[in-house]
């Protein structure tokens, strides 16, 4: 059972409170068997205190921490660990939207779009939020300096103290460094930014199949993913009416611009506006890419190699 660095304070929490009672105690193994002092066991109890967690470097030798324990100690890592503030890049059709939960799940941080934080600012009437309703109002565009603001504001709350991944933001320089000095401020930066690299020919056929649940962000593929519900017409093309979110059974929607003429400039944009920022952040050791063109269990794979701690 591998913990590094990154992954230590997220993993402690979950294996401490989100296991059944009456689990075995020796459940994980780091790898070592356990045979001898130089081995370790990684594992959990439960008791009549609550969750207990302990590491046995020896085999003899279990020392087990109270719920209580584990709560003060994951506290400890949100106040002083850094936090993980990552970014994931990509195309459209990279597979961000596959990927970013993906992550979600296995280190606990929730995956931020700042369209969500900015409709929820303005839903909750925050300070923030209403001095953005006030300008898109106006016809106006949100500047940085309110995105940033929303951002500051989200990142405040609990379930972002071990850390958050930001999708959609930043993307262009000046946000980039908007966000530095804001991150700066609270005594973070950003830690991992990580690219989904498909070439540009491979990204058509992608975005023009890809059919979206509106209400979830559960995204689909004529191809790869077909909600359960698909059938072709006499065209050989998926029937409209029988695209259906698997969770919900409600009507899937294409998105507008998920067109071959829309993704030029989709793509053009992206290369123009967006790859200049991986070059920003290039310098201080924290970029890596991923080949998002394979079978998705590799894509999945090479992103794990890469959120380890050091490894690009």
């Amino acid at each position: 059972f591998f913990l590094d660095p990154f992954t230590f304070p997220i993993m402690f929490s979950k294996l401490a409170t989100r296991v059944a009672p009456r689990v075995s105690p020796r459940l994980f193994s780091s790898g070592g068997g356990g045979g001898g002092a130089g081995g370790a066991l990684l594992g959990l109890a439960i008791g009549a205190g609550g969750a207990a967690f302990y590491i046995q470097s020896n085999p003899d030798v279990v020392d087990l921490v109270p719920a209580s324990k584990v709560a003060e100690t994951e506290e400890k890592f949100a106040t002083y660990w850094p936090r993980n503030v990552m970014m994931l890049f990509g195309p459209p059709g990279s597979g961000k939207g596959t990927q970013g939960p993906k992550i979600e799940a296995m280190l606990g941080i929730p995956q931020l779009s700042t369209g969500d934080m900015l409709r929820a600012a303005v839903k909750n009437q925050t300070e923030i939020g209403k001095k953005a309703q006030g300008i898109m109002k106006a016809g106006g565009l949100v500047g940085d300096d309110i995105v940033v603001g929303i951002i500051k504001d989200r990142i405040a709350e609990p379930d972002c103290k071990f850390g958050f991944i930001l999708d959609g933001f930043p993307r262009t320089q000046p946000q980039a460094k908007a966000l530095d000095t804001m991150l700066a401020e609270e005594g973070a930066c950003v830690s991992k930014v990580i690219e989904l690299n498909v070439p540009d020919s491979i990204l058509e056929e992608r975005i023009c199949g890809r059919w979206i649940h509106k209400a979830s962000g559960a995204s689909y593929h004529v191809k790869y993913a077909p909600p359960k519900s698909m059938k072709l017409g006499a065209d050989g093309k998926p029937d409209p009416a029988s695209m259906l979110d698997d969770a919900t059974g409600e009507p899937l929607m294409q998105r507008p611009d998920d067109t071959a003429s829309a993704l030029v400039n989709r793509l053009k944009e992206y290369h123009r506006m967006t790859k200049p920022i991986l070059k920003h952040y290039q310098p201080h050791g924290v970029v890596g890419s991923v080949n998002a063109n394979q079978e998705m269990t590799k894509v999945w794979a090479d992103m794990q190699a890469n959120l380890k701690s050091g490894k690009n």
